[in-house]
């Protein structure tokens, strides 16, 4: 059976458990991160030299990194559905996988501790002012891409929705002032109405 480690309220833990629902696999988890601890005990770090959640292990193999997680998945067990087999298809979920990762997250990152965790390390108002400016710019970006796809990667819901899905629940719900974007607004309407979201995404920020 898939073994998952990670506690629910990660960011990157919601995006496995959200993918594993949409594949209907089942799995087994165990808390780690933060006030679990685990991370820093010897077979973890055996399995994840990074000492951060979520670690995945199916059968022989052990997988970190969210989002390679979220691929591998979805090309093993949903092929045709979550991983589309048309590979321009397949690059364009990719490329907005890696867009979440490398420019959503960043930015939706330093505003969630700062705003939710109260990190006085993320209270820097030059840095904030920043990453608000920076994000109004990155999500108007989809904003744009969805008043002509219904998904991320076209009509279907693919994997390419799932990590930036939980970045955009995460913004929705922060105490901060956004910009009107009734494309996104829409798609995350229509996120929204997923199981897996609900049960794995649709929770208060911690």
């Amino acid at each position: 059976m898939l073994k998952i480690w990670g506690r629910r309220n990660s960011i990157n833990v919601m995006k496995v458990l959200w993918c594993l629902e949409e594949l209907d696999l089942q799995y087994e988890r165990e808390d780690a991160g933060m006030q679990f601890g685990v991370v820093n005990e010897g077979y973890y770090q055996a399995l994840n030299p990074n000492r951060k959640v979520p670690t995945m292990k199916d059968g022989n193999l052990v997988l970190w990194e969210s989002n390679v997680i979220v691929r591998y998945l979805s090309a093993k067990y949903g092929l045709g559905a979550l991983c589309p087999k048309d590979e321009g298809h397949r690059a364009q979920a990719d490329q907005w996988m890696d867009w979440q990762q490398t420019s959503i997250h960043p930015e939706v990152t330093y505003i969630f501790w700062g705003v939710v965790r109260n990190s006085p390390d993320h209270k820097d108002p030059k840095k904030v002012a920043g990453a608000m400016k920076n994000l109004d710019a990155l999500w108007s970006i989809l904003d744009s891409h969805l008043e002509k796809n219904t998904f991320v990667a076209g009509d279907d819901f693919t994997m390419g929705d799932i990590p930036i899905g939980c970045a955009a629940w995460r913004w929705f719900n922060l105490d901060i002032e956004r910009p009107e974007l009734p494309s996104l607004i829409k798609w995350h309407e229509r996120l929204k109405e997923r199981t897996g979201f609900q049960n794995h995404v649709m929770q208060p920020l911690t």
